[in-house]
């Protein structure tokens, strides 16, 4: 699937995205490359990051994680949420598949697939861990790629932006519930203050350092530098923190996938179906709603694509670098943005069933 992420690029929206976003897949096979390479033929390393722990969270991988979400959520424009009453549908499509469905069909596909589907191919205790990773992405709406895919269908930005927002704050309290409550469904049993440092690590204090940040540099500089200037220099720390995260992470996971290649592909399944089926469900009720295709098609992306560095940091926080969970959450990773091209194909060809 990675192969293909070049091709897939509709010839109208390849502009939009940067080198990194272009092919997200292909960094992300090169990081399992290095780090499967690195967990073989240096074992020191890994082994001598894993000494930095407190209270079972790793400390360069929380300065890797925090590296990763900041500069989205700086971005986040919180005042711009109280625009939506002009427009309540979109947002209400996007809520309710978001928070009412999407984590519940996650789970019930995942469990499907990897407990009954794959069940003579994957040991029971393995087939839970790759269960918990998918929940976490299933219980995190994207954040940060889905400014990319609205751009790609020539989204209006500005209400994607208050979609975001919104999601940003409901995740404030809805992740670490949803999270608890389908990991004890699947009997899979995890403290509910270790879900919640989770939360305050990796949600609570990124979201926070942005919304200060924002705030003092745009008052200090104004709307403009901060949009064009500030947000340009911190841009790259993100894709770079991901990949240097994704190495480490394949460091550890290296021996768990040598072992079972065919893990890979069997935890892909389940991801891509669960993908297309929320984008269809959003994208349909938009369409059912008359809801205009500018904000129908990123209504459809942010429910579909995933954020994907909060589910990697949370099945580190929660089940260890090494665990089946984690693999299952950077598989999320891989197959993301090929699938998602693809989405973004038929959302632009699909364009004229949508009101102008």
């Amino acid at each position: 699937m990675t192969s293909n992420t070049e091709t897939a690029i509709p010839e109208d929206a390849s502009g939009g995205m940067g080198l990194f976003e272009r092919y997200l897949s292909v960094w992300v096979a090169l990081a399992i490359i290095t780090g499967i390479a690195l967990g073989q033929f240096a074992p020191a390393v890994p082994e001598a990051l894993s000494r930095f722990e407190y209270a079972q969270v790793s400390i360069p991988i929380a300065i890797l994680i925090w590296a990763m979400i900041f500069p989205m959520m700086a971005q986040i424009d919180f005042s711009a949420i109280v625009n939506v009453r002009k427009e309540p549908k979109g947002l209400a499509i996007t809520t309710a598949v978001n928070w009412l469905i999407k984590p519940f069909t996650m789970f019930a596909i995942a469990w499907f697939f990897l407990m009954v589907v794959f069940e003579p191919l994957i040991a029971p205790e393995l087939a839970s861990e790759y269960l918990a990773g998918a929940i976490l992405l299933g219980a995190a709406p994207c954040t940060a790629m889905v400014f990319v895919w609205s751009y790609l269908t020539k989204g209006d930005a500005a209400y994607t932006l208050v979609q975001v927002s919104v999601n940003d704050l409901i995740m404030l309290f809805a992740f670490a519930p949803i999270v608890v409550f389908l990991l004890g469904v699947s009997n899979i049993q995890v403290p509910w203050d270790t879900v919640i440092l989770s939360v305050v690590l990796y949600i609570v204090i990124p979201l926070t350092a942005g919304y200060l940040t924002r705030r003092k540099m745009i008052a200090r500089h104004g709307q403009r530098w901060f949009d064009e200037v500030f947000m340009k220099r911190i841009g790259p720390i993100t894709p770079a923190a991901l990949i240097v995260t994704l190495v480490l992470l394949f460091a550890f996971q290296g021996e768990v996938i040598l072992e079972n290649p065919l893990h890979i592909a069997l935890i892909a399944v389940p991801l891509i179906i669960q993908t297309f089926l929320i984008f269809f469900i959003a994208y349909g009720w938009a369409k059912l709603w008359k809801v205009r295709h500018s904000v129908a098609a990123p209504a459809g992306m942010i429910g579909a694509s995933n954020f994907f560095e909060l589910a990697v940091a949370s099945a580190i926080a929660l089940f260890g670098l090494q665990s089946g969970a984690a693999l299952a959450a950077v598989v999320g990773v891989l197959v993301e943005v090929p699938v998602m091209l693809m989405l973004v194909k038929i959302a632009n060809r699909t364009r004229d069933y949508f009101p102008a």
